[in-house]
């Protein structure tokens, strides 16, 4: 249940007018009371003989006995609130009381108090009311309303509980302005899935991942197709900027324009630019270390999408084991990553992450401040992605993107788990509904590299098999029995042997790889081996014969990742695994 405190007014007629009548887009149905200050209110909704006038009259009439020196000009309080979509149809009844518990938890008619003000909830649409008071007390004080935006909302968390319907997550005013009624219901109208706010948010958000500079950012929205106004200052700075559908008009044919402040907090311009400037001491990527040398030159999606998973790597522990400040950059600069991965993957897993980067966005943003330049890897593998263009879903494009979902996946569940400590509730279900979509693009995208080197690995000489099986009872005794039952264990065991191949020790890289992550609570260990396995090497994410494997001591081919210190340390969740 979602209430929300409206700007204050200055005209009780104005307001009613709106709640009566037919909507913006006739959206209103049966405009009429379900309950006010005193039952016998008049209800211009269903009595022939009431007025608005009548029913504003008896609003009015505390205001207007104090003298014109003491009234507020904007005495017009409005509160609406709003059920979830997949709550039960209330009645007139059960609006009615929960419009009472709304004027008694925000000050508006505190229970037993006959001095209150003045209260209607009118009720035009299912699955919503809106309660208008005007805010002088019949003792001609001004009711106390401090907070009343908080208190409505711990008043509706208990009326969930009371009625059953979808608990919602407390929220700390870093949320994104919801839609409005009426932006629903055109959406609705046009056949749109989301409304054009969210498809807005949506679009310069994914415009802003990777992004350098403000010409990079508009030429984006360009070539997204929205029409753009700049907010210039008289000096020629340029200070905001607007953004519009081109579909999407008013009743008198010109676009809707939504600055970006508008759309989230962190899409305004000057919180854009922040993500471009690099602090002094933000000396490496994680801050602990002399300056990196550039990295080389994207060449393509699958080099690409391996630096975005050892970017992503170097992001966990960060999460992990960093500052707040950097912690939350990191986490914030994630979004990016999921929107650049969703707008350049195949189209069998470009729904499923593109419903991830949408969840996520609530997760990035929190009241504790990102410390920006730290972020500065995650940031250039978002570029990288954009800049290296679509992947195919096959061969090895294919299984770097598994690789790198696997990775987003357990970053999620990271940043899940680093809200939950500090009690952001809204934040942590949002990252964790993330890593449910990416669980399901993961599957998706793992399905053809890890059969490929399944079969491979069935294809093996049984005795090579037979030493990758010790190899496993060696390190993992525990659990041998369990990965050589799953349906990755051939895929492993072909990773094994390419490790091998590629003139490294596997029982050493097997042991580093436990070493940095639990694998109890994984449902499919040898899937998580396999990508942590090939990404440590630098094996390709898919070697398909023999011959793409680099021979014993062989130099690493230019197309892997760089070596980093991502595969060096330990980290420990106790999270549910994938």
């Amino acid at each position: 249940m979602i209430p929300r405190v409206h700007t204050r007014g200055t005209r009780t007629i104005g307001l009613l007018h709106y709640l009566y009548g037919p909507g913006t887009h006739e959206e209103h149905i049966d405009p009429h009371l379900v309950a006010a200050w005193d039952d016998l209110a008049p209800d211009p909704g269903r009595d022939p003989d009431a007025t608005y006038s009548d029913l504003q009259r008896l609003l009015d009439q505390p205001v207007m006995a104090l003298p014109d020196s003491r009234r507020p000009a904007e005495h017009v309080w409005h509160l609406s609130v709003r059920a979830a979509p997949e709550d039960p149809v209330l009645s007139d009844e059960q609006w009615g009381e929960i419009a009472r518990r709304m004027v008694a938890a925000t000050g508006i008619a505190p229970d037993g108090d006959d001095a209150a003000c003045r209260w209607a909830a009118v009720r035009h649409a299912d699955d919503h009311i809106h309660i208008i008071a005007t805010i002088v007390r019949e003792d001609g004080r001004q009711a106390r309303l401090r907070q009343d935006g908080k208190r409505s909302q711990a008043e509706a968390r208990k009326i969930e509980i009371d009625y059953g319907l979808r608990r919602l997550h407390a929220g700390d005013g870093t949320a994104a302005q919801r839609p409005t009624s009426a932006e629903r219901h055109k959406a609705q109208r046009e056949g749109r899935k989301r409304t054009a706010r969210e498809e807005l948010r949506e679009t310069v958000r994914r415009a802003t991942a990777g992004t350098a500079s403000t010409d990079e950012f508009f030429d984006r929205l360009t070539a997204a197709g929205l029409l753009i106004r700049k907010r210039i200052a008289p000096s020629g700075d340029l200070l905001g900027y607007k953004v519009a559908l081109p579909d999407d008009r008013n009743k008198d044919g010109e676009p809707v324009f939504y600055s970006g402040s508008k759309l989230a907090p962190d899409l305004s311009l000057p919180r854009i630019r922040e993500r471009w400037t690099l602090p002094a001491d933000a000396a490496s990527a994680d801050g602990s270390g002399p300056e990196q040398p550039a990295l080389p030159d994207v060449t393509g999606p699958a080099f690409a999408r391996r630096r975005a998973t050892a970017a992503t790597w170097q992001a966990l522990l960060i999460i992990d084991h960093g500052d707040d400040g950097t912690a939350a950059a990191q986490i914030a600069t994630a979004g990016e990553v999921l929107d650049a991965l969703a707008k350049t993957s195949a189209a069998h897993t470009r729904a499923e992450l593109r419903e991830a980067a949408f969840a996520f966005e609530r997760a990035s943003r929190s009241h504790v401040r990102a410390v920006r330049g730290h972020d500065r890897a995650l940031r250039q593998a978002a570029r990288d992605l954009v800049h290296s263009g679509p992947a195919l879903g096959r061969g090895e494009d294919g299984a770097t993107t598994a690789m790198l979902i696997d990775m987003a996946f357990f970053l999620a569940i990271a940043a899940a788990n680093w809200h939950a400590k500090k009690h952001h509730s809204q934040q942590a279900a949002a990252a964790q509904k993330a890593a449910e979509h990416l669980r399901a693009a993961y599957q998706a995208a793992a399905g053809e590299p890890m059969a490929a080197l399944g079969q491979r690995g069935r294809r093996m000489a049984p005795r090579v098999r037979q030493r990758h099986a010790d190899l496993l009872h060696q390190v993992l005794p525990e659990l041998a029995e369990r990965i050589r039952a799953e349906d990755g264990w051939p895929a492993l065991a072909a990773t094994l042997d390419d490790a091998r191949k590629a003139g490294h020790d596997p029982a050493a890289l097997l042991t580093e790889a436990v070493r940095r992550r639990e694998l109890d609570t994984a449902t499919s260990i040898s899937d998580v081996l396999v990508w942590r396995l090939r990404r440590s090497a630098h094996l390709p994410a898919l070697a398909e014969s023999s011959h793409e494997t680099p021979a014993r001591g062989s130099r690493r081919p230019r197309s892997s990742a760089p070596s980093t210190p991502l595969t060096q340390g330990a980290v420990n969740h106790s999270s549910r695994r994938r």
